[in-house]
């Protein structure tokens, strides 16, 4: 069994800037990372990923705002979020595909007041 642990969420002005956290049980290395966000009402949607090797993906809408970074040797992947607008109000999730199964974190709330 895998463990996710997020943190950093927290409310924000618009303009603003948090960094979040997904802390994992086990090693990261070798494994591609994931963050999804899902706003109310809506589906969860991918907003990053990053390779072992550090190659990175970022969906439309958060690209020049936001970016993903990890650390292996803590087993903790990062989401730098700059330029905070209201639409960015998710509850954020980390994911990773550990032995052939997916495993996800319970999420951190980030609120963008506008």
């Amino acid at each position: 069994q895998v463990r996710l642990v997020e943190s950093g969420g927290d409310l924000v002005q618009a303009g603003g800037s948090l960094r979040l956290s997904c802390a994992a049980s086990r090693s990261i290395f070798g494994i591609i990372m994931y963050w999804y966000r899902q706003a109310p009402g809506k589906q969860r949607e991918l907003v990053a990923r990053i390779t072992s090797g550090g190659i990175t993906f970022y969906v439309d809408s958060v690209k020049g705002r936001f970016t993903i970074s990890r650390d292996n040797a803590k087993n903790t992947v990062y989401l730098q979020m700059n330029s905070l607008k209201p639409e960015d109000t998710a509850v954020y999730y980390c994911k990773a595909n550990f032995f052939g199964s997916e495993y996800w974190g319970r999420g951190t709330q980030v609120t963008v007041s506008s």
